[in-house]
């Protein structure tokens, strides 16, 4: 019963998040505007982490089956998508690497600020160090 409660209020926000697709005339996919939701309940504790972690965890675990039907279907549509296969590859290509070199970027910008947290006592981690000190 306790996972049908964590499932049925995931599933509330997604169907809020829809609804927020439908009424705000913005390009914003429902599935953008549900994360965003869910991170705020969960930052302003409106929906506490052990409501949702087990149906989220699982949920998390078969994401890779529900990639099976869209792989499929682009493989049964191949024919169609020879002669755009080669803006397809640079695009990929090009996307993953700015995604990573943002991600990377980020990282290293909220390590290095973490660091500075250190020497002023305190770590990204909450633990309390010596003055000076970087962990």
């Amino acid at each position: 019963m306790k996972f049908m409660r964590q499932l049925a209020i995931i599933m509330s926000i997604s169907f809020i998040a829809e609804v927020m697709e439908y009424l705000i005339p913005l390009p914003v996919a429902a599935s953008i505007y549900g994360l965003i939701l869910m991170l705020i309940g969960l930052i302003t504790k409106i929906i506490p982490l052990h409501k949702v972690e087990d149906a989220a965890d699982f949920l998390v675990e078969i994401m890779p089956i529900l990639f099976v039907p869209p792989t499929v279907g682009i493989m049964a549509s191949v024919e169609a998508l020879k002669q755009m296969l080669v803006p397809l590859c640079v695009i990929s290509v090009v996307s993953t690497v700015l995604v990573m070199v943002v991600t990377g970027r980020v990282s290293q910008r909220m390590i290095r600020k973490g660091n500075g947290d250190a020497r002023d006592g305190v770590s990204m981690d909450g633990a309390v160090t010596q003055k000076g000190a970087i962990q």
